[in-house]
């Protein structure tokens, strides 16, 4: 950068997504069950999970307060997705809904924290 004196740049180990739980328990349940998330560490106090890579970390201490996230799962099938995610105790905030340009690819959702989550489906290439 011009005018500091900066070193190179450091090298991330690992890019993590916090969360807040009430109950890290039902919360670490609700990822595992929902998105076959692996679990790489545990304690009373955090859980982190991967899915599909990436490391979300859910952190005890949440209010349940209904909660953006930024969060978005990409699925191959968003309506068994959402009946999955109702079926573990999330709600399904706005429906998938088809639209005359193309079929329904996403779903706004909240985990049994508050913490709200998009559901998505690939989008189809948009014609040349």
């Amino acid at each position: 950068m011009a005018g500091y004196d900066v070193p190179s740049a450091m090298h991330v180990e690992k890019l993590k997504y916090i969360i807040w739980a009430a109950d890290l328990n039902r919360a670490v349940g609700f990822y595992r069950t929902v998105f076959d998330a692996e679990v790489t560490r545990e304690n009373e106090v955090m859980a982190e999970l991967v899915v599909a890579g990436s490391t979300i970390g859910l952190h005890s201490g949440g209010e349940g307060k209904r909660t953006w996230t930024g969060l978005a799962f990409q699925v191959a099938d968003l309506m068994t997705a959402c009946s999955t995610l109702k079926a573990a105790g999330g709600l399904v905030l706005r429906e998938p809904e088809d639209t005359p340009e193309e079929p329904a690819h996403l779903a706004m959702c909240a985990d049994p924290e508050g913490n709200e989550i998009m559901l998505t489906k690939a989008r189809s290439p948009l014609p040349q």
